[in-house]
């Protein structure tokens, strides 16, 4: 069976990527206004169409891809980020089952059940209930959808390698990567005690917010196939016609979506990676609910101050720390050509309408990394590609209001109330120094050699020999010149330290000859 199913996804899949091998190759080597942009999306929606066709692995992998702009042009992110997680559900008398092994007995644990599902995804389904007359939703795995998952993870690590051969070495790269991150992230959306943690630690994060309703968990109803929760019902964020007709502000609802998204992004350890319209709806006085954190990003504080550095960094049109970003981010391939790297950075930020930086909208700040991303060694860590998912997104919703909204004034605004801006700039001197610091302690080992040159540059100042003055210049000299790397890239450091040596050993000689 999986050698049959091999050469069917194989079959379907080869003319979606030689498709995206010949539209890469025109992404990156041609002037946007020469692409037919119109016969990408006709290529991006063939592809979207493959996945669903192929089934719940496929159509999962498929929205991962949509966050992946170090794999393809932004023609095909936009058409995947369409992609929703929608199957036709399995009958009740499939799920019943399942239920009953975790739960016990349906007529002793609920008050009721409509067997109806209100929702059908690649890997569950979800029911209304009531429990104690609390509406309630219950989310259960899909039957049999963890050997179905397994079949097809062999398959696509079979499929992968002989569709590579028809990609450039870049893409190579980061789809390796690509694959083993899907892999990893599936298995944690098919065990629902992952998602009921992540939402019980959003819901505690966003607390102090008054722009958004996270529904609770009823703990004793759930379990690793059955999650129940809060029944929170509202609008669809897409639906434009039934908000304007409650009155509610869309382009303070644009302005909140980014504000409650970007916060869990730059302020807490968790965000909510799949923020599709299906996933986020609006209570009638405008506030937002999300649905499904099955998808979450986790990033630490030390990635976060860099994810800060960057954004301020390309906001300021400053392609040097751009890049040292990220690379601190671990966005680079080791050996990449930095100065074509600046180059190029510096070409994408140009290209942004000649507007300012601070007037730069969310459509031209996702070109500037897809495009720049398509040209050079980019390869995205996990909850980097999730990053970029989740601001593909909220771009598409934005888009669907088309009201006025700068994404760069948003975001300055949240760095700016949440008082990150000044921590990420002492994060960065920090790291700097650290770096510096470890350079000349590891590589070099001039503190001796310093504390020496220090001793006998008193002597000779205190006997009064000229060239003890010269001496003493050149010890000031190799402190600022090390000073001074505190504010350079790493790669710096070693030249650096090869200039402090030099200017001590010299001062050395010369206090020796006299």
């Amino acid at each position: 069976m999986s050698t049959v199913r091999t050469i069917q996804v194989l079959i379907k899949l080869l003319p979606s990527v030689l498709a995206l091998r010949r539209d890469r190759k025109k992404w990156i080597h041609q002037e946007k206004k020469q692409l037919d942009l119109e016969q990408f999306r006709k290529n991006a929606r063939k592809a979207l169409d493959t996945f669903i066709s192929l089934g719940p692995v496929y159509i999962k992998l498929g929205q991962w891809l949509s966050s992946r702009a170090d794999i393809l042009p932004q023609p095909y992110l936009e058409e995947l980020s369409k992609l929703q997680d929608s199957v036709p559900p399995a009958s009740f008398d499939q799920v019943k089952p399942i239920i009953e092994k975790d739960l016990g007995p349906i007529n002793e644990r609920f008050d009721d059940i409509d067997t109806n599902s209100i929702s059908g995804a690649s890997l569950g389904q979800v029911y209304r209930g009531t429990i104690s007359d609390q509406q309630i939703v219950i989310k259960v795995k899909r039957p049999g959808i963890e050997k179905v998952v397994e079949e097809d993870i062999k398959v696509l690590k079979k499929v992968l390698p002989l569709a590579l051969r028809f990609v450039d070495p870049n893409l190579r790269y980061s789809a390796k990567a690509m694959l083993s991150q899907f892999i990893e992230t599936i298995h944690e959306e098919m065990d629902y005690t992952n998602e009921s943690e992540n939402l019980k630690r959003i819901k505690n994060d966003m607390e102090q917010s008054d722009n958004v309703v996270v529904p609770s968990v009823y703990d004793d109803y759930s379990s690793k196939n059955v999650l129940t929760m809060e029944y929170l019902p509202g609008i669809k964020i897409t639906n434009v016609d039934e908000l304007e007709k409650k009155g509610i502000d869309r382009e303070q609802l644009v302005i909140d979506v980014h504000k409650v998204f970007f916060t869990m992004l730059l302020k807490h350890s968790i965000f909510h990676a799949d923020p599709h319209p299906g996933n986020i709806s609006v209570t009638d006085d405008g506030k937002l609910i999300l649905y499904d954190y099955g998808m979450v990003g986790r990033i630490n504080d030390e990635t976060r101050f860099k994810l800060i550095r960057l954004y301020l960094a390309l906001v300021e049109q400053n392609p040097p720390r751009v890049i040292n970003a990220m690379n601190d981010l671990g966005m680079l391939i080791p050996g990449y050509n930095r100065s074509v790297m600046e180059k190029g950075i510096e070409l994408s930020i140009r290209s942004m309408h000649g507007n300012k930086p601070d007037e730069m909208e969310v459509q031209s700040l996702m070109e500037l990394a897809n495009q720049t991303m398509s040209k050079f060694p980019f390869v995205l860590p996990k909850n980097l590609a999730l990053y970029m998912r989740m601001a593909s997104i909220i771009e598409g919703i934005y888009k669907t209001h088309n009201v006025d909204f700068k994404f760069v004034k948003v975001l300055k605004n949240i760095l700016e109330e949440e008082n990150l801006i000044m921590g990420a700039y002492i994060k960065e001197l920090k790291i700097s120094f650290d770096s510096f610091s470890k350079s000349i302690d590891s590589a070099l080992r001039l503190g001796p050699e310093m504390e020496k040159l220090r001793d006998e540059v008193s002597v000779y100042m205190k006997k009064r020999k000229p060239m003890a003055l010269i001496s003493g210049s050149i010890f000031a000299s190799a402190i600022f010149v090390g000073s001074a790397l505190l504010f350079q890239s790493n790669e710096s450091l070693g030249l650096a330290g090869m200039a402090c040596s030099g200017l001590i050993m010299a001062a050395s000689v010369l206090l020796r000859k006299y």
